[in-house]
């Protein structure tokens, strides 16, 4: 299984609305992310909008580029792009680099 963690900033006018989006998450984008094999998904959000998103999956690259292909995480991405600090005309999940491991402890 392999562990994917990730940092995102969302705008700082923003953050109450993103809560409130994610407390109420479309089950459609619930399922795909399950038909796509992201398990284990959290999401830790900072007072000043640092994001840390934290998953796990057997291959990310599938895993992400089963998203991709669905047209949930299209007009899902769509919507949350505006509460995001990235280059204009870029989704979240474009400019979502994970960081690299330096230790665990099973």
């Amino acid at each position: 299984m392999q562990r994917v963690c990730f940092l995102l900033k969302v705008r700082a006018d923003r953050l109450d609305a993103y809560r409130a989006r994610h407390a109420a998450v479309w089950p459609e984008m619930l399922g795909a992310l399950e038909a796509t094999c992201w398990h284990n998904y959290s999401l830790f959000l900072r007072e000043d909008g640092l994001l840390v998103g934290y998953l796990e999956t057997e291959d990310f690259a599938a895993a992400r580029a089963g998203m991709e292909a669905t047209d949930v995480n299209a007009r899902w991405q769509a919507q949350m792009a505006p509460f995001f600090e990235s280059p204009a005309g870029t989704r979240p999940d474009e400019v979502m680099r994970p960081l690299t491991e330096v230790f665990h402890l099973p």
